[in-house]
């Protein structure tokens, strides 16, 4: 990128670090960033330096949020007795699509990968353990990725809350192996939700 003023080659590099943004994909973008009307352009870095001020992670659930407790663990009418838990706060805005599932939620920010040195300590899987301690939880719902980490995950937790006589079922697999939650249609997350079984 020697061939580009300062500013655009660092603007093109920071954009590169997205995921799933190559050199090419932060070059276009670059370029029609630079091509906005200033008040647009102040707008998106704006939101950017917004969302990263203002947002945290729900001290109950957490969930991604601008207000602590979030809006769906300080809502009254969603079910206190089923708790779905997921592995990231995108995990919850694609069960959320679904509108079928009234209980809450436990994001645990990742699963157990041995081969990348997560274990359960690096998980906010504690903190599910004390919520499930405090509460009457009659169900938790594993709906962690259909892939090795996720499953392992599921089997770990399973293994951990059957003994204290609380049901633990897993979403069905009408999510491909391999495949992310956010990136599934509604149907299928429905279908799996449904199709859950219990461990």
């Amino acid at each position: 990128m020697k061939h580009y003023a300062k500013p655009l080659s660092r603007l093109i590099g920071e954009l590169s670090k997205l995921p799933g943004i190559g050199g090419k994909s932060a070059q276009r973008l670059a370029f029609h960033i630079l091509a906005m009307e200033d008040k647009d352009a102040d707008a998106l870095a704006e939101a950017i330096t917004d969302a990263k001020k203002k947002m945290k992670y729900c001290s109950v659930c957490g969930n991604l949020t601008d207000e602590d407790p979030c809006s769906i663990c300080s809502d009254p009418s969603r079910r206190r007795d089923v708790i779905c838990v997921v592995e990231s706060p995108r995990d919850v805005a694609a069960m959320e699509r679904i509108k079928e599932f009234n209980g809450i939620y436990h994001v645990l920010h990742g699963a157990i990968s041995p081969m990348d040195g997560i274990g359960p300590e690096e998980i906010n899987l504690r903190q599910l353990i004390i919520r499930l301690q405090k509460s009457d939880v009659r169900e938790i719902i594993l709906a962690t990725n259909p892939n090795i980490e996720g499953e392992a995950t599921a089997m770990y937790i399973a293994r951990l809350v059957k003994p204290s006589g609380i049901k633990v079922s897993r979403i069905a697999h009408g999510i491909p192996v391999g495949g992310d939650l956010e990136y599934a249609d509604e149907v299928t997350l429905l279908k799996a939700m449904e199709g859950r079984r219990e461990l």
